[in-house]
């Protein structure tokens, strides 16, 4: 049996094409994928064959954000069964390493993760028709939530990885910094999370209008209103809490100049070697925290999904038949217009 993949051969050059797929062995299941988001990783693998250090070097499937449908069972699979619908976990860590044993599996040494350059060969990822995955990775969706929402839950997951990392956030002001689709995910939880006041900062009305919807109090146009960020550095900052999700030089040092002496900056994007103010967060004594991945949070965002309790609808922007998955990259490049872009299988 072969299945229909989109493989990425170097910058600018995804295919779709065919490879063999096998039956899925004891503890493992074969989805029928219906819906893969685009993540910012998949985008730079495209456009520029990588980001950082981490470089495409063969072919790659891409795609690490996705749905589907159980079409089979191997041995000793009981929790699922053909037809369930169910969001799947990218992340399979070994278990056995000094981080998994600590339950820090998102630090795992020998982490396998879908559509991931970082380890050669590389992890083949989920932009294809069918998939073998293990059942373990596999989380049912309930029937009201879509298989385009079900996809935004590794996504999702990261947000709530972020806001467990930043602590109480009940009744607190806090500013999010870029309003992509993580930066409005982190909105979502933000507000779930019981914060008193959400402002969220951008370049783009579009990205800020769905911050909107996912639940910000203000959002502001720092590059067609840059004065309105203002009253917010006065006096020593205004904020408790930080989510910086641009990893923007100028976003940052706003992020520490808006914080409170003693506040959390949670820095949950990415990028390459950045300026940093340096005496600003020593005398200001601000906690700058990492977030990475997410450890548990792919269940609690798919129990977040299934309860209704957040809604991603309005972060999917787009979506693509996998025969114009070319197209779809071309599109989640152009944030004046797309949050989250998506390729569908089914």
């Amino acid at each position: 049996m072969e299945t229909r993949v989109c493989r990425l051969h170097g910058k600018l050059d995804v295919r779709v094409e065919s490879e063999p797929v096998g039956e899925p062995e004891a503890g493992q299941v074969r989805v029928n994928v219906a819906a893969g988001g685009i993540c910012g990783s998949d985008l730079h693998y495209y456009l520029d064959g990588g980001f950082g250090p981490i470089r495409v070097q063969q072919p790659i499937i891409l795609g690490h954000e996705a749905s589907g449908v159980v079409e089979s069972l191997g041995a000793g699979v009981t929790a699922l069964q053909p037809g369930d619908r169910v969001a799947l976990n990218p992340s399979h860590p070994c278990g056995q390493c000094e981080y998994c044993q600590k339950n820090q599996p998102n630090h795992c040494l020998e982490m396998r993760f879908l559509g991931s350059a970082l380890r050669y060969p590389h992890e083949q990822g989920c932009f294809r028709e069918q998939l073998v995955i293990n059942a373990e990775q596999c989380h049912k969706l309930a029937e009201p939530v879509s298989l385009a929402e079900g996809a935004c839950a590794e996504p999702l997951s990261i947000a709530v990885h972020a806001r467990n990392r930043a602590g109480d956030l009940s009744g607190k002001k806090v500013l999010v910094t870029g309003a992509g689709p993580i930066g409005s995910l982190c909105v979502a939880v933000i507000r779930q999370a019981g914060a008193a006041e959400i402002v969220v900062t951008d370049l783009q009305d579009a990205t800020l209008a769905i911050a909107e919807q996912m639940g910000a109090t203000r959002t502001i146009n720092v590059q067609r209103e840059p004065e309105a960020i203002d009253p917010y550095l006065a006096g020593k900052g205004y904020f408790d809490v930080v989510f910086e999700c641009s990893a923007a030089a100028p976003a940052l040092k706003t992020a520490i100049a808006a914080l409170k002496p003693l506040g959390t900056l949670m820095q949950v994007g990415v990028t390459g070697d950045t300026p940093i103010p340096i005496n600003m967060l020593v005398g200001k004594e601000i906690n700058w925290l990492g977030a990475h991945r997410f450890i548990g949070e792919f269940a609690e965002a798919v129990a977040l999904l299934n309860s209704g309790e957040i809604d991603v609808k309005p972060i999917i922007t787009d979506s693509f038949p996998m025969d114009q998955v070319g197209d779809a990259l071309q599109t989640a490049g152009d944030r004046s217009r797309s949050s989250k872009v998506q390729v569908t299988f089914l």
